[in-house]
This record gives C-alpha cells, sequence and structure tokens, in this order.
C-alpha cells in the first residue's frame, strides 16, 4: 500500500517525465538503467531513479503486477523483465505467459545450476523462440559463507553455450562476468583488483560474438570498470556497441541512502554510495560524450527494441 507522501512524491517525479527525456540533465545524456530491481513500494523504485537521475529503467526479475503499479505513477519510465524457477517445469509456460503480457526480456535468472546444464539451457532455447533477451548472474565466489555458485563454469564453458545459440540475445551480468575482463583471472577473489591482463574470456566473447551482451551494473560491473582506467578506455571503445548500463543499486534514495550493495560484505568499497551514480561517474570519466550515450541510452533500446 502506498502511503500519501509517496504517492505525491511519485506523481511530481511523473510530472517530471518530459525534462528528464531532454539531452541536458547532470549526466549530458538520458540514462536507462538495464538492471533496477523493484522495490516492496512502487514509488520507492521511482525515488531511486529520480535521485540517481537516471531517465527510464527495466524492473528486473519483476511481477506484471509490480511493473502495473509503478506503469501507474510514472507512465512510460519502466519496462519489466520477468523470471521463473527455472528447476521447474513450469517455468517454460510462466515465462512464455510473461512474454504475452508483454514482459521485454528474462532475468535476471541466478541460481545454483551449471551456466550450460538443462535448467537454463531450456531458457536459452526459450529466450530464442520468443525473441526476447535473457539476462543470466554468473558467480563462482562466495560473497557471504556457504552462499555456493551461479550459473557455474562460465569461463570453461559458456563459449560453447553462445557458440550454439545464435538466435538467443545473452546479457552476462555479476562477478564471474566481470572478473574474466582479464586473461589471469582464476576464481581467486570476487572482485579482483589491479592491472587487467588483456585477452580475458570476457572481453573475447563480446568482440566474437554479435547475440552477446554486457551488464555494467552492480560492484562487479563498477569493479571491473574502475580497477585500470587505461584499460576501461580502450574497453569502452572496444565495445561501445554492447555494453549497458544497469546499477543493481539497493540504496533508498539515489544518492547512497540506506543499504548498499544488499550488505554484501565483498563490496563494502561502494558502502554509503549509490552503485548507479558512482558507475555512471565512471563511465563517463573514462569516455566520449558519443560513446557514453551509446552504453547509457542507445544500446538497450536498440536490443529492447524500445522506441526512444
Amino acid at each position: 500500500m502506498f502511503t500519501r507522501r509517496g504517492f505525491l512524491q511519485s506523481v511530481a517525479a511523473s510530472a517530471a517525465l518530459p525534462a528528464l527525456y531532454g539531452q541536458t540533465n547532470e549526466w549530458g545524456s538520458p540514462v536507462f538503467d538495464l538492471h533496477h530491481h523493484p522495490r516492496q513500494q512502487a514509488a520507492a523504485s521511482i525515488a531511486h531513479q529520480d535521485g540517481a537521475g537516471v531517465t527510464k529503467a527495466n524492473l528486473l526479475g519483476a511481477s506484471l503486477a509490480q511493473f502495473k503499479a509503478v506503469e501507474a505513477l510514472a507512465p512510460g519510465r519502466f519496462i519489466w523483465f520477468a523470471r521463473a524457477d527455472i528447476t521447474k517445469p513450469e517455468a517454460v509456460a510462466t515465462l512464455t505467459q510473461a512474454v504475452k503480457d508483454g514482459t521485454q526480456g528474462f532475468g535476471e535468472l541466478k541460481h545454483h545450476v551449471a551456466a550450460d546444464g538443462p535448467e537454463l539451457t531450456r531458457m536459452y532455447d526459450l529466450a530464442a523462440e520468443l525473441n526476447v533477451p535473457i539476462l543470466v548472474h554468473f558467480q563462482e565466489v562466495d560473497h557471504m559463507e556457504n552462499e555456493g555458485k551461479w550459473a557455474s563454469g562460465y569461463a570453461t564453458s559458456f563459449e560453447k553455450v553462445v557458440k550454439a545459440h545464435p538466435k538467443t540475445k545473452f546479457i552476462a551480468h555479476a562477478d564471474a562476468f566481470w572478473a574474466n575482463v582479464s586473461a589471469d583471472y582464476h576464481n581467486e577473489t570476487a572482485y579482483p583488483s589491479g592491472p587487467i591482463k588483456k585477452g580475458g574470456i570476457s572481453d573475447k566473447l563480446l568482440s566474437d560474438y554479435a547475440n552477446f551482451y554486457g551488464d555494467c551494473s552492480a560492484n562487479s560491473g563498477n569493479n571491473a570498470l574502475s580497477r585500470d582506467p587505461e584499460f576501461t578506455k580502450d574497453f569502452l571503445v572496444r565495445h561501445q556497441n554492447k555494453l549497458m548500463f544497469g546499477s543493481d543499486c539497493s540504496c533508498s534514495d539515489g544518492h547512497g541512502g540506506g543499504i548498499s550493495q544488499a550488505n554484501n560484505p565483498a563490496a563494502a568499497r561502494l558502502s554509503g554510495k549509490c552503485v548507479a551514480r558512482s558507475t555512471l561517474g565512471v563511465l563517463k570519466g573514462a569516455t566520449t560524450p558519443a560513446i557514453f550515450k551509446k552504453i547509457a541510452w542507445d544500446n538497450a533500446h536498440k536490443l529492447l527494441k524500445i522506441p526512444a
């Protein structure tokens, strides 16, 4: 249930939408957040995006009801991706219905299964059949004790998956994807630091496969883009048409209030910060205005077929 204060704030945010779509906001470009997890109250999602200077966003892992709640308060400012328990046989029917209901992709799919296992393979096939992208969380190192792996085997097995599914549009996210921009990564830590060695599998997949894209969100994206500025400049030039800004930020106000990075102890470097703001700042400082606009706005609209 919405509070009166939250409702009034949301109405004000919706009224300001035309200005946000201009080219002269604080980032010098409109911004699309590919990776925004819906809050318990729709007004809180709008408040975060307003605070971070985000024009439009993707409600990740949302239900149709969550999308409708936000759409009612801020028409045109959100789209949604759907998810399901992919270990259950009804996942195919659930996601097929979600596409009929208007979802524009699957994700975030985050499960304790192999990246090339039968559960995710069913989803890759379904995404190709329904012509929607699929966003997967790849992680090999625990953030917290006994957390386990998510879509395991990325570095060793995922290229064959991409090659075998040329009609599937993959969006890669999280630790294993971003750590593997460096050729010397071997699952030793969630968020490696220091200079990046060229030739990493993620760099190769972005270069070699037209159906493979990268999500810049979370501490994983922020860390990788921050750790070696010279590498990042070239990386953004190489993949200017394949990367999309996302936040995966849990702060409350777009300025670092509340809980940052879901209390992930390995991401303490972003404590008290808004991940959206931090990553947009890194991107803006590392590349040209034209490339920044591609990553912050154009690429998502092109991939998701959203009228800009």
